[in-house]
């Protein structure tokens, strides 16, 4: 078959479907669905993807639905309620970082549906200084301390954040448990996806981490306590006249 005959016959199959209404039902459904395709190729970012991807199942199940199709429908049927969860997933993790960015929380609970919970008991370690930064840690119930620095954790805290963006990724202090502790955990795939995925997650994120900066410098301030420098000189102050 020549190119031409091939196109003759593809204007006949066109021109066929065209005259009646569930052709070209079909054919609109088809290719809407296929524009949504080409255009989720071009987005960046993980939430407008995912509902360009629900538009385009749905299209193509109208698609396979009318024509018919049953491969085609069968396939999008299948692909139509992953899309759909994901979609419904990142959003309403973007509202819970909102609330949290606009409530000044630094729990981390917006962080909790993508953990998993461990439990451990008094004395255990969750990591040593120098370990490399593989999990980061939401503290559920129990206390943890810093051992290097003495610094105590209470429930409702998240930790370890800060070594997933250090130069060598390695843990700056160690660990332990004080008393039986329930601990929420993410690895760090998940993390990063979430992290890239995600520009409202990406920027909650980096706002702990520099409130969290700001209160070790305001400890360490506080620490070495801060150097007297005398009262102020005074504005109108003249050095002294000469004498003779």
């Amino acid at each position: 078959m020549t190119l031409a005959e091939l196109i003759d016959m593809l204007l006949l199959q066109l021109a066929s479907e065209l005259s009646h209404p569930r052709g070209i039902a079909a054919l609109a459904a088809g290719t809407v669905a296929a524009i949504l395709i080409v255009v989720s190729a071009f987005v960046k970012t993980i939430i407008p993807l995912r509902w360009l991807a629900v538009g385009g199942n749905i299209g193509f199940m109208v698609y396979g639905a009318v024509h018919p199709s049953w491969m085609v429908f069968a396939l999008h049927v299948t692909l139509l309620p992953v899309n759909l969860f994901r979609a419904v997933e990142m959003v309403r993790l973007t509202r819970r970082v909102r609330r949290s960015a606009a409530s000044g929380d630094q729990s981390g609970v917006w962080l909790r549906p993508y953990m998993r919970q461990r439990k451990h008991r008094a004395g255990s370690i969750l990591f040593r200084k120098g370990d490399l930064a593989d999990h980061l840690y939401l503290l559920a119930d129990g206390q943890i301390e810093f051992v290097e620095a003495g610094i105590m954790i209470e429930p409702g805290r998240i930790f370890g954040e800060i070594a997933f963006f250090a130069p060598d990724r390695r843990r700056t202090g160690t660990a332990r448990c004080v008393t039986p502790c329930t601990v929420l955990r993410i690895d760090e795939t998940t993390f990063k996806q979430l992290y890239f995925q995600n520009p409202d997650f990406g920027f909650e994120v980096v706002r702990l981490i520099a409130s969290r900066l700001t209160e070790d410098i305001t400890r360490l301030q506080g620490q070495i306590g801060a150097p007297d420098l005398g009262p102020p000189p005074r504005e109108d102050s003249r050095p002294p006249a000469a004498t003779s």
